[in-house]
């Protein structure tokens, strides 16, 4: 039996993308409907929280008290020897949300512009007439999935990675300060890294290829010294980019679902967030006109914002992936302090392959990687 309300639109997945499209859809007037599996918004919470000021502002999002958890004043990069780097995080405005109540204030803004959310309603099967969730069948015109990284692991599994991430207390972490460490045979074609939220408090996790994230992690822990943990996150991340469609008939994928993550760190708040409000634009003006185009348009809108961006992450990490320890060594004892302001000041979080250009390409380091990466590396610089 089909529920008796009806809907334009069922959204899967209760997330920043899901709630966002759900968002603009509801507020151009249509029947939306948001499904989440789990027992609460925000709940569990997989991600670092990192995200520029710009970002949110682009999401339509002022941060609330209990949202922003943290400022970022800034990073630093620790490589295999132990050398490290520390670049200025003041003009790239970087924050850390507190994502349980970011998703909610996201949740509240959805529903405030007419939404209905259900939580612990999973989607079972797309029918005839609409979905099949755990609740029973909903008739609607179109299916949003955006159930993250989970509904891309059984299409490709080459592109995701297995992660841990902690929340620990402990006296050791500066609270101002971002710390990402590279290690080729610790954590291969990824890193380590420490995200403070609060005074003695950060996300601590790893991510890297064939590696078990969990016993990776309380090894790189205990070397930092003592600490609580009270809150352990195990879950995989998306590092291979964009899907190819992100709108098959009336389904529509948003969000990490469609590999809006960043290739380079699996960072999605914005990219992923965006890509959650073009859906929603798109879906609202094709509900109206009845015309495909016009919900294909979100794709290329996406695309025309990120694509090259995302492009050149891509390329980035495939060059990253291939250098060994020693030759990020070499290249740290080549940084500049001119470089590092260089980075620093022109920099964009949200778009950050520039800065990894910059990294890579510095002068003097670097015949051996030079040799390595050959032509790949000028395609990155140009």
């Amino acid at each position: 039996m089909y529920q008796s309300v009806d809907y334009d639109v069922v959204v899967a997945g209760g997330s920043v993308a899901g709630l966002l499209c759900a968002r603009e859809i509801a507020g151009k007037g249509h029947k939306v409907l948001v499904i989440e599996e789990d027992y609460e918004i925000g709940t569990p919470e997989h991600c670092g929280g990192l995200v520029s000021i710009m970002g949110i502002d682009d999401l339509g999002i002022i941060p609330m008290r209990a949202t922003l958890d943290n400022k970022i004043r800034s990073a630093r990069l620790i490589s295999p020897s132990g050398k490290s780097v520390t670049l200025d995080a003041r003009p790239q405005q970087v924050i850390v949300l507190d994502r349980r109540e970011f998703d909610k204030q996201i949740a509240h803004q959805a529903q405030t512009n007419g939404a209905e959310i259900q939580v612990r309603t999973s989607l079972r099967e797309i029918t005839k007439d609409g979905v099949r969730t755990t609740d029973g069948n909903i008739k609607c015109k179109i299916i949003v999935d955006a159930r993250g990284v989970s509904s891309l692991i059984h299409k490709d599994r080459t592109g995701t990675m297995q992660s841990a991430q902690y929340e620990v207390y402990a006296d050791w972490i500066d609270k101002e300060r971002v710390e990402v460490y590279l290690d080729q045979e610790k954590y291969p074609g990824f890193f380590a890294w420490i995200i403070p939220t609060r005074r003695d408090e950060a996300k601590v996790g790893v991510a890297g290829k064939g590696i078990n994230p969990a016993v990776v992690l309380e090894d790189f822990l205990k070397q930092k010294g003592s600490y609580s943990t009270v809150r352990k996150i195990f879950a995989p991340i998306w590092i291979k980019g964009p899907i190819k469609e992100f709108v098959t008939k009336n389904v529509v994928i948003v969000g990490d679902a469609a590999g809006q993550a960043k290739p380079t760190t699996a960072g999605g708040i914005y990219s992923s967030g965006l890509g959650g409000i073009l859906a929603g634009n798109a879906i609202s003006k094709f509900l109206k006109s009845e015309k495909e185009k016009d919900l294909q348009e979100y794709q290329k809108e996406w695309l025309d914002r990120f694509g090259k961006e995302f492009e050149r992450m891509l390329l980035a990490r495939s060059l990253l992936e291939r250098l060994d320890n020693k030759s990020i060594n070499v290249l740290f004892e080549s940084i500049t302090p001119q470089v590092l302001d260089e980075i620093s000041k022109e920099g964009s979080f949200d778009f950050h392959t520039t800065s990894v250009a910059k990294l890579l390409g510095v002068k003097g380091s670097v015949k051996a990687i030079q040799a390595i990466l050959g032509n790949e590396l000028r395609r990155l610089l140009s």
